[in-house]
Formats: structure tokens, sequence, C-alpha cells
């Protein structure tokens, strides 16, 4: 019987981005991406000539990243055991070339249709349906059935990669990658104060903004305005 990791490794290697994504992720925004997943069913052998195809159709979301410590972090919501293990092995694998940037995610899976046509003709019919709607962001991935989520993660992961260079580089550009005399970057600092803005319109828990705070070592440092939260 074929291990999790032999079917998970199985499902790596039968995955192919047919359409990306014709932008990187936003630097300065978040990024919503629209996905069409095409499998074979896992019923497929039982088929005689009628030729079918799966299709799922859902949104990655990609809020804007964030500038971490020297070690790379990502969340993943609305993923599967399997496709988190495989994201995390490429991060053990890769994360050297691609430090430095916090990426959040989130899967809204959306309709699921099965389809009386061959594979080939379902993407030709998706292709012709996203270059009539001029929709930049949409991406076709064929995968495996049983593992579909390993296969939309092994997605995630390549857009990720490809995107980190252009991100830091928008970031140096507005300085937000400049390290201060207590050796935390600008975009660190930004992003505290925004948390602060947050917790004081009632928008945040303040036990995010202490585990910011605890994140970067500044706790002490901003221990005293921390506190004057409860006091109003």
């Amino acid at each position: 019987m074929e291990t999790d990791e032999g079917r998970i490794q199985d499902a790596i290697r039968r995955t192919r981005i047919l359409r990306a994504p014709k932008q990187s992720l936003y630097t300065f925004g978040t990024t919503n991406i629209y996905y069409y997943l095409i499998t074979e069913p896992a019923y497929s052998d039982m088929l005689n000539d009628t030729p079918e195809t799966v299709i799922r159709e859902g949104r990655v979301i990609a809020e804007r990243p964030k500038i971490v410590t020297p070690y790379y972090l990502t969340h993943l919501e609305g993923f599967s055991s399997e496709a988190r293990n495989y994201f995390t092995s490429l991060l053990e694998e890769h994360g050297p070339n691609i430090q430095g940037v916090f990426y959040t995610y989130r899967n809204e899976p959306g309709e699921l249709s099965i389809v009386a046509e061959k594979l080939a003709s379902v993407v030709d019919n998706l292709n012709a349906d996203i270059d009539r709607r001029g929709d930049s962001l949409a991406a076709i991935i064929q995968g495996e059935d049983a593992l579909w989520d390993v296969s939309l993660m092994k997605f995630i992961y390549e857009i990720t990669r490809s995107s980190v260079p252009d991100n830091l580089r928008q970031m140096s550009s507005r300085g937000l990658l400049n390290i201060d005399s207590a050796g935390i970057p600008a975009g660190a600092r930004a992003g505290i104060e925004e948390l602060f803005g947050k917790v004081g319109r009632g928008e945040c828990e303040p036990a995010r903004l202490k585990d910011e705070l605890e994140h970067w070592g500044l706790f002490e440092e901003y221990q005293d305005r921390f506190l004057s939260i409860f006091n109003k």
C-alpha cells in the first residue's frame, strides 16, 4: 500500500500549472486569484469510452505580505493536513531563498462540476472564457483528484516564490526594509503602528498586538503604551 508521503509526492509530480496569473502577488494589497483545478475523476478506471473531467473552482486570497524576522513564516486557512505538510516540506527545502516575508493565504472552494469532455477540451474552453473576461488573476491547474488541494498548494508555492523578489523590491523602494538602531525593519514598525490603531478602534484583539510585539522582542519598549489600552 502506498504511504501518505508517497501519495503526496505522486500528486505533486502529476500537478501542472497550465495557466498562471499574469501578475505577481500584490505587495501593498490583497490578491484575489480565481482558480480552476481540473482533474480526471478518481473513478476514471471504471469509465469505458466516455470521458469525464472534474472542474473545481474557487478563490485563493493572499493578504498583503508583511516583513518578518529572518526566517520564513506563512499562515494557511482552508487546506487539508496533507497540503499543509507538503507546503512545510517545501519551506524546509527552499526556505533560504524566500526569507523575510510573511504571506497569509485563505482557500475559498467554490463550485464543483463534472463534465463529459476530455481534459484538453475543458482547458481550451476555460482559456477562451478567461481571455474573454480579461481576468489577469485567473489560473488553471491540472491536479490529482484525491489530493486536489495538494495540487493547489503547489500552485500557491510557485506563485509565492515568483512574487517574492518583486515584493521585496517594492518594499525596499519605500524604505520598509531599512533597519533601525534596534535591528527592526521600518516595515515592522509600521505594522505595529497599524495594529495599535486597529486595537484602539476595536478592530483587533490586544492579544494579537502583544504577540507581534513579542515576536520582534519589542514588548518592553512598547509596554507602557500597550498597557494604557486597558486604562481607557
